[in-house]
């Protein structure tokens, strides 16, 4: 991965790009992806601990997002309870403890499902690499448990993660950055949130420009997109954008692209999934449309 001048978009080295994981052998389990600003008994959430509650209903919480850990897991433990779930548990993380990295871990191994609150995605990923805590998240995921993620939680399930590329409150632009994430969702997806509410189709946009190959999920506030294999339904009170520029962008100036000059290109294909109604990863388009060209009622 390089590194970027303030108004450059980051590309993605071929050596610096995570593995793929193949569809043969794919985990079993359920990806809540939310768009934040999620409400306790929205459509959303509930897709998530309805999940949870199928599978035994112990859930376990990890906010090291979030710039005061201890006082979000606080708000999150009374949220979930609010919720109607009596066992949740959701520790201040600290990957440099290692005997805490281990009982985490080890809750974990017998949960029904984690959550990863909002923030900051690039210090989630951080916090969580390496860590016996990811790892044994990602083993509940391949033996059918559910991971959930809002905000900056979401951003950082996918194997690419990106920040930045927006104008801050002193109305300077923050670099854009592209780096690894936790590596659940493939597809070669990268995932951006909040994402009508705080208009980040020209982020992902310029994502997407740079690295055709990617695949640009942008998600609404108290949305989720519920992935199970390669499909994910979208429920709750927004939408999902997809932006996908492998094998159809024309023209694109993102290599030249100066402070003070605006991308030009030609022609990303963009669409919008209501809820109720799936997306084929795989295909990257409506599973509707991927069951009739095919002939079958599902791919």
């Amino acid at each position: 991965m390089r590194t970027s001048d303030s108004a450059d978009i980051p590309r993605i080295d071929a050596e610096a790009a995570p593995r793929r994981k193949t569809e043969e052998g794919r985990a079993q389990g359920t990806l809540v992806l939310i768009g934040g600003a999620c409400s306790a008994r929205g459509h959303a959430m509930r897709s998530f601990l309805d999940i949870v509650d199928e599978r035994g209903g112990r859930l376990v919480g990890i906010t090291a997002a979030s710039g005061d850990e201890a006082e979000s897991g606080r708000r999150w433990t009374k949220t979930f309870r609010s919720a109607g779930v009596r066992d949740v548990s959701i520790p201040v993380f600290d990957r440099r403890d290692r005997a805490l990295d281990e009982r985490i871990a080890e809750s974990i191994r017998g949960a029904a499902g984690v959550f990863l609150g909002g923030g900051d995605q690039v210090k989630l990923v951080t916090a969580l690499s390496g860590t016996r805590t990811c790892a044994a998240m990602h083993e509940l995921h391949q033996r059918g448990g559910v991971i959930c993620g809002t905000s900056a939680g979401a951003a950082a399930l996918s194997e690419l993660t990106m920040a930045g590329g927006e104008v801050d409150e002193e109305g300077n632009l923050v670099e854009q950055y592209i780096g690894p994430g936790l590596g659940f969702l493939g597809f070669n997806a990268i995932v951006d949130t909040h994402f009508s509410q705080r208009r980040r189709l020209q982020r992902l946009f310029l994502v997407v420009a740079a690295n055709c190959e990617l695949f640009g999920i942008g998600i609404d506030e108290d949305t989720a997109l519920v992935v199970r294999g390669h499909r994910g339904e979208v429920r709750g009170a927004g939408g999902v954008t997809f932006v996908d520029g492998r094998d159809t962008v024309r023209y694109d100036n993102a290599d030249s692209l100066k402070k003070g000059r605006q991308l030009t290109l030609s022609h990303l294909r963009v669409g919008i999934v209501g809820t109720l109604h799936e997306l084929n990863l795989r295909a990257r388009e409506l599973e509707e449309l991927v069951a009739a060209s095919t002939g079958n009622d599902r791919n």
